[in-house]
C-alpha cells in the first residue's frame, strides 16, 4: 500500500526526472552533434539551434571522409561488422563453455572448486597490458595473429569469467530439490539440466550474455595490437577520424550513434525476456 503524500510523489518524480536528464543528456548532445559540421560544433557558445546535415552519416556509409587535406578512405562499416561478428561469436562460445561450468561449480562441490572458480574470475582483474606481449608472441608462433579465430579466442576469455560467476549464482539460487524430484521421475541428468535448470536460470544467462557482449564490444587494446585494419572493430576504427587536418567531431558523433545502436537494441530486446524470465521463475518457484 502506497502511503506517500502527494508532495512526496511530486518530489520523487522531480528527482527521478533530474537523474534521467543528467545521464541521458550526453547521449542527446552526441546525437545532435552527429547532424552538425565541425564549424557548428566548435562555435562558442554552443547552441541546439542549427541547420542539420546528414553528411557525417553519408561519409560513414560510403567510406569517404572529406577533410581539408582531401578525401580520406575509411572502413567504418567494415569495422562495425567486425564488432558485431567478434562480439557475437565470442559471447556464444563463452556461453557454451561457461553455462555447463557454472552449473558444475554450483552443484558439484569438490576440493579446490572455490579456488578454481576464483582463479578464473581473477582473469578479469588482470590488466590487458600484463598479458599483451606474451600473447602477441604466442599468436605469431601458432599463426593466430591477425585472424578472426585469434580475436574470438581472446574475446571469449574476457567474457567467460563474467558469465561463469553470474550464472553460477543463479544456479545456486535454484532449489536442488526441484532437480532431484525431476530426476526421481526417471529423467536423465542432461534432460534435467536442459528442461529445469536452464529455464529457471534464464534471466541470469540473459543478463550475463548482455554484460559479456558489452565488455566484448568495448574492448580496444587487444584488437589494436592483434589485428590489422580489415579485422579491427569500431573501437579501433574510430582512430581514423583523428586526421592530420584535425579531429572530425561530427563523424565521431555519428560513429558513436551507429556504434551504440546494436548494443542499445540488444539491451531493449533482452530486457523483455529478462522480465518474462523473472516472472516465470517466480511463478514456478
Amino acid at each position: 500500500m502506497d502511503t506517500m503524500s502527494p508532495l512526496e510523489r511530486v518530489l520523487r518524480g522531480i528527482a527521478i526526472t533530474l537523474v534521467i536528464l543528467f545521464f541521458m543528456f550526453p547521449i542527446f548532445w552526441i546525437f545532435l552533434m552527429s547532424f552538425q559540421t565541425n564549424e557548428t560544433i566548435l562555435r562558442v557558445p554552443p547552441s541546439i539551434v542549427f541547420e542539420p546535415t546528414i553528411a557525417n552519416y553519408q561519409a560513414l556509409l560510403t567510406g569517404r571522409l572529406e577533410t581539408a587535406a582531401g578525401t580520406l578512405e575509411i572502413r567504418f562499416m567494415r569495422n562495425l561488422f567486425n564488432s558485431l561478428f567478434l562480439s557475437t561469436a565470442s559471447v556464444a562460445l563463452a556461453l557454451v563453455l561457461g553455462i555447463p561450468a557454472a552449473y558444475a561449480f554450483a552443484r558439484l562441490k569438490f576440493r579446490g572448486s572455490e579456488e578454481i572458480a576464483f582463479t578464473l574470475l581473477s582473469f578479469r582483474f588482470a590488466p590487458p597490458l600484463l598479458v599483451l606481449l606474451p600473447l602477441v608472441i604466442y599468436f605469431q608462433q601458432i599463426g593466430l595473429a591477425n585472424t578472426y579465430i585469434g580475436l574470438i579466442w581472446v574475446y571469449q576469455l574476457i567474457c567467460l569469467p563474467l558469465i561463469l560467476w553470474i550464472v553460477r549464482g543463479y544456479f545456486e539460487d535454484i532449489p536442488a530439490d526441484i532437480e532431484h524430484a525431476y530426476r526421481i521421475a526417471g529423467h536423465r541428468w542432461f534432460t534435467t539440466f536442459r528442461k529445469v535448470a536452464l529455464p529457471l536460470a534464464g534471466p541470469g544467462i540473459a543478463a550475463a550474455g548482455l554484460l559479456a557482449f558489452i565488455f566484448a564490444w568495448n574492448n580496444f587494446i587487444f584488437a589494436l595490437v592483434l589485428a590489422s585494419a580489415d579485422k579491427q572493430p569500431v573501437t579501433v576504427g574510430a582512430l581514423a577520424f583523428v586526421t592530420a587536418s584535425g579531429i572530425q567531431f561530427g563523424q565521431i558523433a555519428a560513429a558513436i550513434v551507429l556504434s551504440i545502436a546494436p548494443v542499445f537494441a540488444l539491451a531493449l530486446y533482452a530486457q523483455r525476456y529478462l522480465v518474462e524470465g523473472l516472472s516465470l521463475g517466480a511463478v514456478k518457484g
